[in-house]
């Protein structure tokens, strides 16, 4: 039997206004959110978002300034409730939860990373890192070891004892996933975590969350604007427009299939042959089975670790399942077809 998701949301809307309960009640749902504005005078944020995050995975949701997408992580934690709808974690629904519930889980099974830091000013790295515990109640003792474990695991070690002034922009976000982290939550939520950095020190803290997550196979759902960074991070995407979904799937089904245009101007500048695999541009084979000792491709790698592979030969690459079944098979006529350019 599957296991059940992590997370599930069920016809998530938001809507701000003087009355939203009574809005949703008459207006008609299937307007446009600048229909539904002009006519009721409220805003809808959020429209109809339903979704699910298996355990372990990297959960992007995307979309340009006003999508919804902020406001939509922050129905996951309530620190918004939604309007209408159902959000599940481990199957309760956290929308009906008490105070004292919602309260635990935000101690316990959940942590959010923000934009801006939120580091206390007057308080050393350590004391910051090690606050959740100290709101748990944990002795000094005991959650000043978890905070070093944390820091260390970052990449802060020898940094435990400075003011969040005395570290940069990148360190002092560090920071702020170590804070998250030291709670030990099963699910983590980020909020656009690396927009306010320079692009080299956001790719270098990109490259750092996805080497933890292989480490730590946390559940994560990621907030961003950039979709090169969507595409880097995220097992699944689903992009957000007006407050509804445009799109939901893995980056690869979206960089080869874009539902429309919206989406499309998106994956205009993606370079294809980083995100694709072998088995999205392979053509069939009527061969059987794999000659014994015979070199094959996984229908997983990425077309750009295959570029060397076939640069100099016509002949083609037979490519197989992860169970080794013959698939399909590649070549140099596939590979240049799919970069749209010469190898």
């Amino acid at each position: 039997m599957a296991a059940e998701p992590k997370i599930v949301c069920n016809n998530i809307w938001k809507v701000f206004g003087p009355n939203p309960e009574r809005t949703m009640q008459t207006m008609d749902r299937s307007l446009s959110r600048a229909e539904i504005q002009e006519q009721t005078g409220h805003v809808v944020a959020v429209k109809d978002v339903s979704f699910s995050v298996e355990e372990g995975e990297t959960f992007v949701v995307m979309g340009l300034s006003g999508s919804g997408k902020s406001t939509l992580v922050r129905c996951l934690s309530r620190l918004i409730d939604p309007t209408e709808g159902q959000v599940l974690i481990d199957g309760d629904d956290i929308t009906k939860v008490s105070h004292s519930e919602l309260k635990d889980l935000r101690r316990n099974k959940m942590a959010m990373v923000f934009q801006h830091f939120g580091l206390f000013p007057h308080r050393k790295v350590i004391d910051n890192v090690a606050y959740g515990l100290e709101v748990r109640g944990e002795g000094r003792e005991e959650r000043y070891g978890k905070a070093m474990e944390v820091i260390d695991l970052v990449g802060l070690s020898g940094w435990a004892d400075h003011y969040p002034r005395e570290l940069s922009g990148g360190m002092q976000q560090r920071v702020g996933l170590a804070r998250a982290m030291a709670v030990e939550p099963e699910i983590l939520l980020f909020d656009e975590p690396f927009s306010a950095l320079d692009p080299l020190i956001r790719r270098e803290m990109q490259d750092e969350l996805l080497d933890l997550q292989a480490r730590l196979k946390k559940t994560m759902v990621f907030i961003t604007h950039d979709f090169l960074e969507a595409i880097k991070m995220g097992d699944h995407i689903m992009i957000m427009k007006d407050g509804a979904i445009s799109q939901m799937g893995t980056p690869e089904e979206i960089v080869a299939n874009p539902v429309d245009k919206y989406v499309a101007d998106f994956t205009e500048d993606v370079p294809r042959y980083k995100v694709l695999s072998a088995g999205k541009v392979m053509r069939s084979t009527k061969r059987a089975k794999l000659k014994k000792g015979e070199a094959s491709v996984s229908e997983d790698a990425k077309i750009d670790s295959l570029i060397d592979l076939v640069a100099d030969t016509d002949t083609p690459l037979p490519v197989v399942s992860e169970a080794g079944k013959l698939v399909g098979e590649i070549d140099r006529s596939i590979i240049m077809k799919a970069m749209n350019t010469r190898i």
